[in-house]
């Protein structure tokens, strides 16, 4: 699989992408995983924002934001793939190319993320190491993480 990869500031975006990237977000975090919560929280403005295509269908995404947006460290969020495209390491893909793209833009310094906890195993092949027991956001068990 193919995956061609964008990285732009949010007012870079066309429509069509941003559409995409908040339908991918939309169907995976509020249908697919039934949970409500304000995925439109004022924090798209100062990411920079990594898509990944196939067949000109966006697949993978997530959002880097600059230090003291959502932590005193850059950090990773909205990390998410379409269910098409799972099982086929675009999700590993989409990490090397976001942290890359973090020291890219913020330097090189701690990356910090709120990971769901089932994924910790997967975030810790990525060096980042649990620093918070595990705690409820959105209804759904995460641990804060940090990668120095």
């Amino acid at each position: 699989m193919d995956i061609k990869w964008f990285i732009k500031r949010f007012e870079e975006l066309s429509i069509n992408e941003l559409y995409s990237l908040l339908q991918l977000r939309a169907r995976v975090f509020a249908v697919e995983q039934d949970c409500v919560y304000q995925d439109l929280d004022d924090k798209d403005q100062p990411a920079i924002h990594v898509m990944g295509y196939n067949n000109e269908q966006l697949v993978a995404y997530s959002r880097l934001l600059p230090p003291g947006v959502s932590y005193e460290d850059m950090s990773i969020g909205r990390v998410v793939s379409d269910t098409s495209v799972r099982r086929y390491g675009i999700g590993k893909e989409l990490m090397n190319v976001s942290i890359r793209a973090c020291y890219e833009h913020f330097g090189e310094a701690p990356i910090r993320i709120s990971a769901q906890l089932y994924l910790k195993a997967f975030y810790e092949a990525y060096s980042f190491v649990a620093v918070t027991e595990p705690y409820i956001e959105d209804n759904i068990l995460h641990i804060e993480m940090v990668r120095n």
